[in-house]
């Protein structure tokens, strides 16, 4: 607290900007590895991204060490609006005191992580195409050829309109939502919960730390089902009129991703998303923090 909401707007964008730059590469690495073998049975289909390591030199191997970076465009403006609306809300939910109720930080965290997630989603819709885009021998999901951030939201809307922009918003919602709870819940009491026990001074970068990295765990746990459902309904492909040719919807896309690739299809990427988020979270809230404090 005691920072006003409009500068938590300002602060919270630059902490997400500051941490997808660190983090992009494995953002990439992680849409491959949840497009591989979409609605395919397990061992059924070719695996050109195995693992995370593995399949950084996928990467790197088609399109360059600078194909880590794809998308990191669409991926700084998403991070600015996604988090410096979602920020700005969760500071004013604290002015108002609802976190200081039984569950409040939850559910301040869950209802700030749905706005910003449904302001920013037409670039993480930009992003998630440019992100996917490689060569034809080790392309995976859908490719929608792009050749830059301005073109991909110029085609875009010609073809569909401003509807076309905010396309699978219904996966990125519930996505944020459920990640934004969990983070910012975790953190607050984790960060607490050191202090108490004098492991660390209070208000020290290592207490932080130590909150950022227990919150990436349960971010990733609880997040990568949604984060799966979100990457899918971002990148299938549509009809004329906008219908998406793979998914139905939200419940569409969880039930048929159980039924033909397991439940484990769910969890595709886990580990490129926590080493994706763990860093992501410590980055993200560890520059909130310190920002705020200055």
């Amino acid at each position: 607290g005691g920072v006003p909401p409009a500068i938590d707007l300002v602060l919270g964008a630059a902490a997400g900007c500051l941490a997808c730059v660190l983090t992009n590469p494995l953002e990439v690495v992680k849409t491959r590895l949840q497009l591989q073998g979409e609605l395919q049975p397990p061992g059924t289909y070719p695996r050109p991204y195995r693992g995370v390591l593995r399949a950084v030199g996928a990467v790197c191997r088609a399109d360059g060490v600078r194909g880590l970076q794809k998308g990191l465009a669409a991926g700084l403006l998403y991070q600015g609006l996604m988090n410096g609306v979602r920020f700005y809300c969760y500071s004013h939910a604290e002015d108002a005191g609802w976190t200081g109720y039984p569950g409040g930080t939850v559910a301040a965290g869950a209802v700030a992580g749905a706005v910003g997630a449904f302001v920013g989603s037409p670039a993480y819709l930009v992003k998630t195409h440019l992100q996917a885009q490689t060569l034809a021998a080790v392309a995976v999901g859908h490719q929608h050829n792009h050749e830059n951030i301005s073109g991909a939201f110029k085609s875009i809307y010609q073809q569909h309109g401003v509807a076309g922009l905010w396309r699978g918003v219904t996966g990125a919602v519930p996505r944020v939502a459920v990640g934004s709870a969990a983070q910012l819940a975790t953190f607050a009491s984790a960060k607490d919960w050191v202090c108490e026990r004098q492991w660390f001074g209070e208000g020290s970068w290592a207490a932080v730390l130590a909150g950022g990295m227990v919150s990436g765990v349960a971010v990733a746990v609880t997040m990568t089902p949604f984060d799966v459902v979100s990457t899918r309904l971002y990148n299938q492909p549509v009809d004329a009129d906008g219908t998406g040719k793979l998914y139905r919807g939200f419940l569409d896309c969880i039930l048929q991703i159980s039924s033909k690739e397991g439940l484990l299809g769910l969890y595709k990427g886990i580990g490129a998303v926590y080493l994706r988020l763990g860093p992501h979270t410590v980055l993200s809230l560890f520059f909130w923090d310190e920002l705020r404090k200055m």
